[in-house]
């Protein structure tokens, strides 16, 4: 059965203090440091984390529900490693004031325009604008990593339902080069 994150369905991203608690369940802290290490089946990841089946079904289900833990129609988990730089960006940007955008005023500009809830409303037609919103969008892939087409799509889904017109302009502006099937980040800013 494949599960999606919640945020996914207008629900906002996780927060810092969710992801804490999250964490602070030993079964589920092991669960992820299983998923980091490489385990992708519930079976390897509980062999990792060291946990009998029912504990790894137990912290693997909560962890898929909060949407930190994807699951994909073949079974593998993957942990979405983007929620934890997410989680801190919107930490940091309510301390500044600034609902989750950073950056140059005319670009908070755009991206209040376009974002809401952690999610574009609307892809923008004018160039300008749309190299703005797929900047912010070339920050979920970190760069030097490989994502296959349905792991880009997972990424983009987030964000806006049609991935493939949002591929198509990463690749199209320089931000994402691909080549047979695989996609990796080669232009954008890198935020400090």
């Amino acid at each position: 059965m494949t599960r999606e994150r919640p945020w996914l369905d207008g629900m906002p991203p996780l927060s810092a203090g969710a992801l804490a608690g999250l964490l602070a369940d030993e079964d589920r802290r092991r669960c992820v440091a299983a998923l980091v290490l490489g385990a992708i089946t519930a079976e390897e990841v509980g062999r990792a984390a060291r946990l009998d089946v029912r504990r790894t079904a137990t912290a693997l289900t909560r962890l898929l529900d909060t949407g930190l833990v994807l699951q994909g129609e073949d079974g593998t988990c993957h942990l979405v490693g983007e929620a934890f730089r997410q989680a801190a960006r919107a930490d940091a940007a309510a301390r500044a004031g600034v609902p989750g955008v950073e950056g140059p005023p005319d670009q908070q500009k755009v991206l209040r325009a376009f974002v809401r809830d952690g999610r574009l409303v609307s892809i923008p037609t004018q160039r300008s604008k749309r190299l703005v919103v797929l900047d912010l969008l070339a920050q979920e892939f970190e760069p030097g990593r490989r994502y296959s087409e349905p792991m880009v799509n997972l990424v983009l889904g987030k964000w806006h339902p049609d991935t493939a017109a949002l591929r198509r302009y990463l690749v199209d502006e320089g931000f994402l080069d691909r080549q047979a099937g695989e996609y990796w980040r080669t232009g954008g800013s890198v935020p400090t």
